[in-house]
């Protein structure tokens, strides 16, 4: 797991989008939100999704674009994406590369069961592609709100 420091560069990642691949460089010159989140179409993660969908016109009225990224494959995203009419793209990591890369693939327990997984957890890279701010292990109410408030601070 990387460590990660405030106004340290962003690291480097590729990830399949809808329309091809989608990296931290085609994000240069933009704010990014970028979230790593379980499973297409889940509760959590569809309210997590939601949140930032309704808020999307706002973050891109602050120079910050979205992107949400699991290990579900493109048609998985872009089912998930035409159901509740998402306003941004899903990124595509079935080999968890990026999530292991943001630290976000870690050792989980439900019901006393350990297990390897996604942990909910959201980046904030400015413009020139540094660090902002990190949240781990998200709670999903109010946290679109938050990150934006964040993201308008920067």
């Amino acid at each position: 797991m990387s460590d990660f420091s405030i106004g340290q560069p962003a690291p480097a990642f590729t990830v399949a989008g809808p329309d091809g691949d989608l990296t931290l460089a085609s994000f240069s010159g933009k704010g990014l939100v970028l979230y790593f989140y379980p499973k297409d179409d889940t509760p959590g993660c569809t309210k997590e999704a939601q949140g930032f969908s309704e808020m999307a016109a706002e973050f891109e009225k602050a120079g910050v674009a979205l992107l949400g990224v699991s290990k579900d494959s493109i048609a998985s995203h872009v089912k998930f994406t035409k159901k509740y009419e998402l306003a941004f793209p899903l990124g595509s990591d079935p080999e968890g590369r990026t999530i292991e890369a943001y630290g976000a693939w870690v050792e989980k327990s439900m019901y006393g069961r350990q297990y390897m997984g996604i942990d909910r957890s959201t980046f904030l890279i400015d413009r020139s592609g540094k660090l902002v701010r990190v949240w781990r292990k998200v709670k999903v109410p109010g946290h679109a709100a938050e990150v934006f408030k964040a993201a308008q601070e920067m």
